[in-house]
C-alpha cells in the first residue's frame, strides 16, 4: 500500500522511543465492541513493520495503562452526530506540536456511521483501516493522492459483519454457514443424479422408439 503524492505533517514528529499509547477500553459507546481493541494492535504493528513505506524512520510503540501516554485512543458513537464532523470523516488525530515535534495526540475513532437512510456499525474490517489511517497521521504523515495508499482521506465499508454479534453467536453463524454448504452440495448433488436418471431414461425410450 506504498503511495506517491503523499503530505506529511512532520517528518519525524517524536523525540523518544517507544512513542507510548493508551488505549481507552473504558469510557466506550454503546456500539464498541471489544474487537476494536484487537484493531488498533494490528494498526500498531502495521507501522511498527514499515507501514505504507514513507515514513523516514521506524516507530516502536509500547501500549499503556495512563491518560499521559503520547498518544490516547478513543472511541464515540459517530462524529457527524455528536461532533458535527462532515458526512465521511470516521476519525481523527488531533497533535499538540511544540516546535517541530508532536507533545501528544488524541486519537477519536467513531463505532460507525449512516449509510443511505440509516446508522450501520463498522466491522473489524473497516475499523482496522481507519486505525492504520489515523495512526498514520500521529506518526506524521498527511493525506496522499494515491487512491490505493492507506492515507488517502477516504475510505470504504470493508465488511457488513456486526462484530458484537460476531462475538456473541460467531460459533452458531459458523454452524450455520458450514449446515448450508452441506445443503448446497446434497441439492448440487441430487440434481446431477436426477439428470443423469432423466438422461438415462430418455435415452431407453429414444431406442425403443427406434
Amino acid at each position: 500500500m506504498s503511495g506517491t503524492g503523499s503530505e506529511k505533517i512532520l517528518d519525524n514528529p517524536w523525540d523518544h522511543s517507544p512513542i507510548t499509547v493508551y488505549i481507552d477500553d473504558e469510557n466506550t459507546p454503546l456500539h464498541y465492541s471489544p474487537t476494536y481493541y484487537e484493531q488498533i494492535e494490528k494498526a500498531l504493528k502495521y507501522w511498527e513493520e514499515g507501514g505504507n513505506g514513507n515514513l523516514d524512520y521506524t516507530p516502536v510503540f509500547e501500549i499503556v495503562d495512563s491518560e499521559e501516554a503520547d498518544i490516547r485512543i478513543r472511541w464515540i458513537e459517530n462524529l457527524e452526530s455528536i461532533e458535527g464532523a462532515p458526512s465521511g470523516v470516521a476519525g481523527y488525530a488531533k497533535p499538540r506540536i511544540s516546535g517541530d515535534r508532536f507533545v501528544k495526540v488524541d486519537m477519536v475513532l467513531e463505532v460507525g456511521n449512516y449509510q443511505g437512510r440509516g446508522w450501520r456499525q463498522y466491522g473489524d474490517s473497516t475499523m482496522l483501516t481507519i486505525s492504520k489511517h489515523e495512526l498514520g497521521h500521529a506518526l506524521g504523515l498527511g493525506h496522499s493522492n494515491n487512491p490505493r495508499d492507506i492515507m488517502y482521506p477516504e475510505y470504504e465499508m470493508r465488511d457488513n459483519i456486526n462484530p458484537i454479534l460476531l462475538s456473541k453467536y460467531g460459533s452458531l453463524l459458523r454452524a450455520a454457514g458450514f449446515l448450508a454448504l452441506i445443503v448446497l452440495l446434497f441439492l448440487g448433488i441430487s440434481w446431477q443424479y436426477s439428470r443423469r436418471k432423466r438422461k438415462k431414461l430418455e435415452d431407453e425410450c429414444f431406442n425403443e422408439e427406434t
